[in-house]
């Protein structure tokens, strides 16, 4: 399974700011955990982010969430989409459990 969350902030971006560093800290980990497939800032960033998480269940996913910094300082929250690959790219079929399939 792959979840996609998206980040919405509930207040400005000048708010948010104070939880930057900690937010940026909460990424570092889970991309190093490998948790973490991308992360981003939405253009413009006023709308938040996405990032895409594998290797977790729904449950997991919602529980990462619930940790973020800009979550719990009740700047942000997110929306979870989970994701069951049926296609995918052949460069990134190990990441949708072997599903890729050639491009068109």
């Amino acid at each position: 399974m792959l979840h996609l969350l998206r980040l919405e902030y509930t207040r400005s971006e000048e708010d948010a700011e104070p939880h930057v560093s900690a937010h940026v800290a909460f990424l570092e980990r889970h991309h190093g955990a490998g948790t973490f497939l991308l992360s981003g800032q939405t253009v413009p960033s006023s709308e938040g982010g996405l990032i895409i998480v594998a290797g977790v269940d729904r449950q997991e996913a919602e529980k990462i969430a619930a940790e973020d910094p800009f979550v719990q300082a009740g700047v942000a929250l997110y929306d979870i989409t989970t994701i069951a690959p049926g296609r995918a790219h052949p460069a990134l079929a190990a990441l949708t459990g072997g599903r890729g399939v050639p491009p068109a």
